[in-house]
């Protein structure tokens, strides 16, 4: 598997050494990567299946899903959300859970808590009760309804995959998957992500409006009767070996380094553009970084290529830094997006 887009220039094994990767209990003339491969493939496809109008919601959570990260997704209701989170889990075989955030939920309708009461043995003592964030894939909906306090229950969960009460930490289930929402039109009785926790998420998705054919498709699909419900096509080990096939992708150095340089030009207190010196108070962190990298890797690897692109390093630009990049005032006040500073980024860095 080539790239017919590499660039026309020699380095060796950088870019070209081979994959290894092997499975638990896989058979030993199984290939792994064209496994991934596959695997990736027939996940996007089933969704597309179900979600109509969103494909570039569906490669962006796909994305992060084979990287193992997070996903912020903003848009308005019934535009699929919950419907994509679903699939996803239906495809997989893992658990499904959905949360609403409200501003009386607690932590610990989020975590569980601990209950006293008898055990199987008949005799009282404490035990833990889950909750709804132990489940294979989690929908978070509407995160910024919650208190920052209830928000902050799904950062050791996000980083880490597990959660502590009362002092006793608990494993959370593999894979981990949490894809939160947020409606960037209602804002009242909402309290914003703070910084440390936006950094957390792999991507931040938009959501746009179908246009009118893929509205007439949604119409179609859902309203002459029951829909039937998307078969299992993978399975959690499944996911967890395409991860680790997509972290051992080779990539140049010359290609990490570009993105290095994109992540470097969204801080206004180096050699950045104009627009970034004048509306950004802080850049992108280190975690964007890797963000942009992984996702690169993983864009790479559904392209069916053994390495890593500088047209794939552009593409997982915005959704990687776009809530990693903080305006000031200025630009607040102005109402230039970060999209906007980060298109300025990628027309003024260039490949090298």
């Amino acid at each position: 598997m080539r790239d017919p887009l590499r660039p026309g220039r020699t380095i060796g094994d950088e870019i070209d050494r081979p994959v290894h990767i092997r499975a638990r209990g896989a058979d030993a003339t199984s290939d792994p990567v064209e496994e991934s491969v596959a695997l990736g493939r027939a996940i996007e496809n089933a969704i597309r299946a179900r979600v109509i109008g969103q494909d570039d919601l569906i490669r962006g959570v796909l994305l992060a899903l084979l990287s193992g990260g997070h996903c912020l997704v903003e848009g308005t209701p019934g535009l699929g959300k919950t419907m994509l989170v679903r699939t996803i889990g239906a495809v997989l075989g893992v658990t499904f859970s959905r949360i609403q955030f409200t501003p009386d939920l607690m932590p610990t309708d989020v975590i569980g808590t601990s209950i006293y009461g008898p055990n199987l043995n008949g005799a009282r003592t404490l035990r833990f009760e889950p909750g709804p964030l132990f489940a294979g894939v989690v929908l978070a909906d509407e995160v910024n309804r919650a208190t920052p306090k209830t928000q902050s229950a799904l950062l050791e969960a996000m980083e880490e995959g597990q959660a502590t009460v009362s002092g006793e930490t608990y494993r959370l289930p593999e894979p981990f998957f949490v894809l939160a929402t947020q409606n960037p039109i209602e804002m009242e009785g909402t309290y914003p992500l703070p910084d440390v926790q936006l950094d957390r998420f792999f991507f931040k998705l938009h959501v746009d409006y179908p246009s009118p054919a893929d509205l007439n498709r949604i119409l179609e699909a859902t309203t002459r009767g029951p829909e039937a419900e998307p078969e299992r096509i993978a399975s959690g080990d499944g996911l967890l070996l395409a991860r680790a096939v997509v972290r051992e992708l080779p990539i140049a150095s010359y290609v990490r380094d570009y993105a290095a340089r994109l992540v470097l030009a969204t801080h206004p207190n180096r050699r950045a553009p104009r627009i970034v010196r004048r509306y950004v108070a802080h850049g992108a962190s280190p975690r964007g970084a890797q963000s942009m990298i992984l996702a690169a890797k993983a864009r790479a690897l559904l392209g069916g290529r053994y390495n890593v692109s500088f047209a794939d390093i552009r593409s997982v630009t915005l959704p990687a830094l776009r809530h990693r990049v903080k305006r000031n005032l200025a630009g607040e006040v102005s109402g230039v997006t970060t999209d906007q500073v980060l298109d300025a980024v990628l027309r003024e860095i260039v490949e090298e």
